[in-house]
């Protein structure tokens, strides 16, 4: 009798628009944005997921920007097929240039990495010497740096290309001489200008946070855009009444453009849990 009741709450509850157990879609050109999945997970561990990487035209920085806006389109007109009720561009390069397009194209909430790590970088500095590291692309379109700038004028922001942080991760070298030598390399200017916050500007690098946190010691605070956005995005389901209260086991499925076995192998590394329901999807054909 009384998980009947339950159930009957449960139905009324959705009937009144209080419950959404739609899925969140999350997307991103590689594996990389599994780490704000494993945040979205953590803060919100009722909530249905599907993930898609597009690892068939991966990396998007080395692409136009019409290209890139091409590929967001394409990536979220697939996760809106699947009946998702947000979308999470867990990709840097693709939140920096394509995260308006997405917003006017689709009817549905769209958020991006880069505000929720720029803004709480530019709320927590306490000298505005701000470091930012990330892939080439990502550094050279200034996406941080100038959205830092517009919470906090006055910043000083500096942005180091890390491109050797990916391959690390992806082979598993977190915690080798290798990656503590590459990052001793690339962090010294940030070092030497006294940065006391540094924002993870790519996926990939909340992998290497105890190496990072090695090298630029225990005083520069490190700011984790997926967990930054994984925040927001549970503000923003709170805020529409779109959280999932269906207390079930979440189910969670996985997708990708080529070689999924490849994500399936280092995304179980990133998720610290094995991957299953996982898809090939030919992206092309949306």
């Amino acid at each position: 009798m009384f998980y009947s009741y339950i159930k009957l709450i449960e139905f009324l509850v959705k009937e009144d628009g209080l419950m959404d157990n739609r899925p969140i879609g999350i997307f991103d050109s590689g594996v990389g944005g599994l780490t704000v999945m494993r945040e979205v997970m953590e803060q919100l561990p009722y909530e249905n997921i599907i993930y898609l990487g597009d690892t068939a035209r991966i990396p998007y920085g080395s692409k136009s920007e019409q290209t890139i806006r091409k590929y967001a389109n394409q990536c979220s007109s697939f996760l809106k097929s699947k009946d998702v009720k947000t979308i999470v561009i867990a990709c840097n390069t693709a939140s920096s240039i394509a995260l308006n397009h997405v917003q006017k194209n689709f009817d549905l909430p769209v958020i991006g990495v880069i505000d929720p790590g720029a803004r709480t970088a530019a709320s927590v500095t306490e000298t505005g010497r701000i470091g930012v590291i990330g892939t080439i692309a990502t550094i050279n379109s200034n996406a941080y740096q100038t959205k830092i700038m517009e919470y906090l004028h006055d910043a000083e922001v500096i942005g180091i290309p890390c491109p050797l942080f990916v391959p690390i991760v992806e082979e598993g070298w977190e915690y080798s001489n290798v990656a503590e030598l590459t990052a001793e390399k690339y962090l010294d200017e940030l070092i030497e200008h006294d940065v006391d916050t540094l924002v993870l500007g790519c996926t990939h690098y909340p992998i290497l946070r105890n190496t990072i946190r090695k090298v630029v010691g225990p005083n520069v605070k490190l700011i984790n855009p997926a967990y930054e956005t994984a925040r927001d995005l549970k503000k923003l389901l709170t805020e529409s009444e779109m959280l999932n209260e269906n207390y079930d086991k979440p189910r969670y499925e996985y997708y990708a453009s080529d070689a999924p076995e490849r994500l399936r192998r280092i995304g179980g590394n990133f998720l610290k849990k094995e991957i299953n329901n996982l898809y090939e999807i030919a992206i092309d054909n949306l």
